[in-house]
C-alpha cells in the first residue's frame, strides 16, 4: 500500500538494536545534553517528519499560533506528491494527515474552531488535487477524517449561521472532484440554512 507509515520511537527497545543502532547509542550516551538537544533541532528543521515523530513522542505544548504554523506544514507534507507520478498510485505521507487531524482537534479543543476552519478549507483544496493527480485517491479518507473534525464541531458551535454556511460552500467549491465529504458539508449547511432567520 502507498501509504508511508511513520512510526514514533519507544522509549524503550523492546528487542536488541541492530550493531548501527548499538554504536550510535554507544556514541550519544558519551555526548552533553546541549550537543545532542542542537542536533535533534537541526534535523527537526530539516527533516519536518522527524519534527512531527519529535512533537508527539514529547508531547510538545503549543501555542494556537504554533499549531497554526505546524498544521499548515503538515497538511503542505501531506498534499505533496511527485509531479512525474500523475495518474500512478504514488506514496504519500499518512502521518502528516494524522498530523493535520490531530492539530485541527488540538485547536477546536482549546477554544479556537475559527482558526482550525481556514486550515480545513486549506486542506480541501490541496488534498482534492492531490486526489485529482492520483491514480486510486487513496488519500480520500485521510481527507475526509481530517474534514469531518472540524464539521463535528461545526455542528454544536454558536458561530454565526452565515459564516458557518460561508465555510460549506466554500469548501464544497473548493473540492475539485466534488465528491470528498460533500454529504456531511452539504448537511451542516443546511442545518444552517434551516436555523437562519428569513
Amino acid at each position: 500500500m502507498p501509504k508511508r507509515q511513520v512510526k514514533i520511537p519507544k522509549a524503550v527497545p523492546s528487542r536488541k538494536p541492530s550493531e548501527p543502532v548499538a554504536a550510535l547509542h554507544q556514541t550519544l550516551t558519551k555526548r552533553r545534553k546541549a550537543e545532542l538537544v542542537e542536533v535533534l533541532v537541526d534535523l527537526a528543521e530539516a527533516d519536518h517528519e522527524i519534527l512531527r515523530l519529535l512533537t508527539a513522542r514529547f508531547a510538545m505544548a503549543m501555542t494556537p499560533d504554533d499549531l497554526v504554523t505546524a498544521t499548515r506544514l503538515a497538511i503542505a507534507d501531506a498534499a505533496d506528491f511527485d509531479e512525474r507520478q500523475i495518474n500512478h498510485n504514488f506514496d504519500y505521507d499518512d502521518a502528516a494527515y494524522d498530523e493535520v487531524k490531530r492539530n485541527l482537534s488540538r485547536l477546536i479543543d482549546s477554544g479556537h474552531l475559527r482558526l482550525a476552519m481556514p486550515l480545513a478549507l486549506e486542506l480541501m483544496k490541496q488534498g482534492s488535487y492531490q486526489v485529482e493527480m492520483s491514480d486510486e485517491g487513496l488519500m480520500t479518507d485521510d481527507i475526509e477524517g481530517c474534514v469531518q473534525v472540524v464539521i463535528d464541531a461545526l455542528k454544536k458551535c454558536d458561530l454565526p449561521d452565515d459564516e458557518v454556511i460561508g465555510w460549506c460552500s466554500a469548501m464544497l467549491k473548493s473540492d475539485r472532484l466534488g465528491f470528498i465529504a460533500r454529504q456531511p458539508l452539504e448537511s451542516l449547511r443546511k442545518q444552517f440554512q434551516t436555523n437562519a432567520p428569513r
